[in-house]
């Protein structure tokens, strides 16, 4: 079967999307879909198009990926997946990791119907939008580009309750898991937090570095717990060693497990307390709260 690019470089098309996308296949048959500027325009099933005039090939693993994909772009308009496609490659820059090719789909949408409550002069407030600015702050920081994009192309400005609900997307895509999980996802990191620092009557500085990679810890954890799948079990002396050595925060770390399980009525086995309880020491460390040594 001759491959659908060509020898002489050119990709043979299977289906005119808009004017900036088409549907292709790669070389193993795989459909995929092309972008570039007009290479849709007077365009027909079965013409061929140049390799060097396609700017950026989706070839999403998921054929009902690709599918889902194909069908929103005949319902919004091509711009919109441009706009998402600037954002998703700026987030995986900045943030120095691929993305789930899902987020294609899901901001692109999500991009959509922002646009038309915006028109209609629909409000839709963000409720976790102070957690999302301090929970996940580089992805905040995306969210606000986000804006100022879709208003350099658009010539519209989307309230910054938007670029909260932009930046669960990036870290949804992240976590490579469901847009449905996000908002629990928050709230248990925000119970998580909020628990810590009652125990050891303080406020984190969330400047710091431990800080950082607490949350970034609890962003991983609440994704395991609510998909069911947690740390493996580790040596078993070496987990008495740290109940032993960081009893207070082996004890804090129990407290939120108990605490997770009643209010999110969710599994906390044994390993997730004992990763929980380093994260919990080295931030009660860098604060001045223990006198253990590491």
């Amino acid at each position: 079967m001759t491959s659908p690019m060509e020898q002489h470089g050119t990709y043979k098309i299977l289906r005119v999307i808009g004017s900036n996308f088409v549907c292709s296949q790669d070389s193993t048959g795989q459909e995929i879909i092309l972008r570039g500027l007009g290479i849709g325009f007077k365009k027909s099933a079965g013409d061929l198009l140049p390799a060097a005039r396609v700017e950026k090939v989706y070839a999403l693993r998921d054929p009902g990926q690709c599918d889902r994909l194909m069908q929103l772009m005949q319902d919004v308009p091509s711009e919109y997946l441009d706009i998402s496609t600037h954002i998703i490659e700026t987030a995986e820059r900045v943030l120095g990791r691929r993305l789930s090719e899902n987020v294609y789909i899901t901001l692109t949408d999500h991009i959509s119907f922002a646009v038309e409550r915006l028109r209609n002069g629909v409000e839709y407030p963000n409720q976790l939008l102070w957690e999302i600015k301090n929970f996940y702050p580089q992805e905040y920081a995306l969210g606000q580009q986000a804006l100022d994009v879709i208003e350099s192309v658009l010539g519209l400005r989307l309230p910054e309750d938007e670029a909260g609900f932009m930046a669960l997307h990036i870290v949804n895509a992240e976590l490579d898991g469901r847009m449905a999980d996000m908002v629990p996802i928050t709230k248990l990191i925000r119970e998580v937090v909020n628990y810590a620092q009652a125990y050891y009557g303080v406020t984190f500085d969330e400047s710091s570095v431990d800080y950082e990679r607490f949350v970034v810890h609890l962003k991983f954890l609440a994704q395991r717990l609510f998909q069911g799948r947690y740390a493996p079990d580790g040596d078993t002396g070496f987990q008495n060693l740290i109940a032993r050595h960081y009893a207070a925060d082996y004890e804090c770390a129990q407290a939120i497990g108990q605490h997770i399980r009643e209010m999110f009525d969710l599994n906390f086995p044994s390993s997730e307390q004992f990763f929980l309880t380093v994260h919990l020491h080295r931030l009660s460390v860098s604060m001045g709260l223990s006198t253990e040594e590491e």
